[in-house]
């Protein structure tokens, strides 16, 4: 059986352990904060092994060199960025595989918000660690890729299994709901969303993980190839374009 440990670190990040109860094996999905991700495993009676980088940035990665020192754990990172991450003992890109006891995870290249962006899908749990391309509700911002690399992306994310559970890096979902209204209105199964967000978060629950069937529906960053909404935004037929819009409203929103 795979377990996944979620818990918040840093301001707005989530941390996700997963603990394959057959080998014992514990992977860190990225690093944001080592000392949290060192507590949680022990608060689990878990030794991390691995970790499993998405990309580059600090709050993603920061953690890798102190985790190591402390469990001498296996570093598997995005190939595109190995210069940019400490302590990897493995690189990976698209079509390669990472295993966790019995479990095996695809890699997915998914450039845009880093070039060397990557996630992890582990089909026997119906699980994908998606860092920080694809949020609920939202996508990330595109420091370093442009709209057509990240449109691309977001299409190998797609075509997963709309069953699929989505672990994303934040707790972005309340604005990004917030948005998604403004420019999809008329959408209802939006409109259901966003209010179990609202309401959600008025409890103090967490909006992470999310299901890929609920955003194809919802997020509009994954609705660019919708007729209605490319009209919306002023291009029709053009899905690239209007990916382009939607993000540039949401970076002004």
């Amino acid at each position: 059986m795979l377990e996944i440990h979620q818990f918040p670190c840093l301001n707005d990040n989530y941390g996700f352990l997963v603990h394959d109860r057959d080998s014992g094996e514990t992977a860190a999905i990225d690093t944001p904060d080592a000392g949290k991700y060192l507590a949680e495993a022990r608060s689990k009676g878990w030794t991390l092994t691995q970790i499993w980088n998405t990309h580059w940035h600090p709050d993603h990665a920061g953690g890798n060199e102190a985790i190591k020192a402390e469990t001498g754990c296996t570093v598997t990172a995005p190939a595109g960025e190995a210069g940019k991450i400490a302590a990897i003992d493995r690189t990976v890109g698209g079509g390669d595989t990472v295993s966790l006891g019995r479990f095996t995870a695809e890699v997915i290249d998914v450039p845009g918000h880093t070039l060397g962006h990557i996630a992890y899908y582990i089909p026997a749990a119906g699980v994908a660690f998606v860092g920080d391309a694809l949020f609920a509700l939202g996508c990330g911002r595109l420091f370093e890729g442009d709209a057509k690399m990240m449109w691309t992306s977001l299409n190998r994310l797609k075509a997963l299994p709309a069953d699929t559970t989505l672990y994303c890096a934040h707790e972005y979902t309340a604005a990004n709901a917030r948005f998604a209204v403004s420019v999809d209105p008329a959408n209802e199964a939006l409109a259901a969303y966003a209010r179990d967000v609202e309401a959600a978060r008025a409890r103090g629950e967490w909006t992470v993980p999310t299901v890929l069937e609920r955003e194809l529906a919802a997020n509009p960053f994954l609705r660019a190839d919708d007729p209605g909404l490319q009209a919306a935004m002023g291009h029709p037929g053009d899905a690239v374009a209007t990916f382009a819009e939607v993000r540039q409203r949401k970076d002004n929103f």
